[in-house]
């Protein structure tokens, strides 16, 4: 039955495999953006003393925080239903840096959680050491993880630590972007200035890292680095952050909300064009030699792609919903 309606031996389309690497590569870049502006906002929490300014903190994340990490979920399922090789050797080989992240992510959301549930200002205060700790680390580890699996570098290289603090520098600046385009203009003027100078350390580490990757060869990657799309991709992360940190100081926040977000995105974009057509750099695994059986392949883009689509339609309805501003600790229409 299955053999007369889907071939066995032929994928559906003869680009399937590459289909799918980048169906992998938008679930990664979907979960940086999302959950990046949520680890942005749990770093920038540390800055605030105000108690009416930490409620709007949490208020701006609370209704799409635990919805964003779905998407953490989506890239490992796509990841395990595509290439189960390099889902395998990823969690093998960086199995430390993986369990970190799930610590981290773990305690970024106690934090929240538990700090209303005792009216102690001690309490509040280690949980509000838990969110912060924890929305810094998570980017981090994060980071650092994409940046061994790229390169093929050590977890205390300067390329894969350079991938990390990349990815906490962006996330500063999307959750900044995202906070300011919700609240009120004292307060937004004031996240503006952590969003350009986080911006600028972005770019620049941006930079560095690609200059470190040209001298040393990390991973055999200087070539590509080098290459026409890298460029292309790095010319327009430049003008994203630029032309942001320009509309945020013209007070048009949800426009650099726009830009701001773009960043992480073409972050995504620039960790695909750098692997392929290699999808496990350590193993020098290409796609077409990763990928499951056509059979296989062919009843998971039936089955799961709606899915997909599902999933995408479900967080144009959630942010439509919450769209408005914070105002008095909640959302406004």
């Amino acid at each position: 039955m299955t053999e007369s309606m889907l071939p066995v031996n032929a994928y559906l389309v003869e680009s399937l495999p590459e289909v799918w690497f980048g169906v992998v590569m938008f679930t990664l870049g979907m979960y940086v953006v999302l959950d990046g502006f949520d680890f942005g906002i749990g770093m920038l929490y540390a800055t605030r003393e105000d108690e009416r300014d930490r409620e709007t903190f949490l208020s701006a994340f609370g209704p799409v925080w635990d919805a964003n990490e779905v998407w953490l979920v989506a890239f490992g399922t796509t990841l395990l239903a595509a290439f189960p090789r390099v889902y395998s050797r990823l969690l093998a080989d960086h199995y430390l840096l993986s369990i970190g992240l799930v610590l981290a992510l773990l305690f970024r959301g106690l934090g929240p959680e538990l700090r209303e549930q005792r009216d102690d200002e001690r309490w509040k205060r280690y949980c509000d050491y838990s969110f912060v700790g924890g929305s810094f680390l998570a980017p981090l580890l994060f980071g650092t993880l994409a940046g061994r699996w790229v390169f093929d570098a050590a977890t205390l290289s300067l390329p894969a630590l350079l991938t990390g603090i990349g990815l906490v520098a962006v996330s500063v600046v999307t959750g900044a972007a995202f906070l300011a385009a919700k609240s009120e203009p004292a307060l937004a003027s004031e996240l503006r200035e952590y969003g350009v100078v986080a911006t600028v350390a972005y770019l620049a580490g941006v930079a560095v890292l690609l200059v470190t990757v040209v001298v040393t060869d990390a991973g055999g990657a200087s070539d590509a680095v080098l290459s026409l799309p890298v460029a292309a991709v790095v010319a327009l992360s430049v003008a994203a952050g630029l032309g942001g940190s320009v509309l945020a100081g013209r007070g048009e926040y949800r426009a650099w909300l726009a830009s701001a977000l773009s960043l992480p995105a073409l972050l995504s974009v620039l960790i695909a064009v750098l692997l392929y057509p290699t999808v496990y750099p350590p193993t020098g695994l290409t796609v077409r030699e990763a990928v499951v059986s056509p059979l296989a392949l062919n009843l998971v883009t039936v089955l799961g792609l709606p899915v997909l689509l599902l999933v995408l339609w479900y967080f144009k309805f959630l942010y439509g919903v919450f769209s408005g501003p914070i105002e008095g600790g909640g959302y406004g229409s």
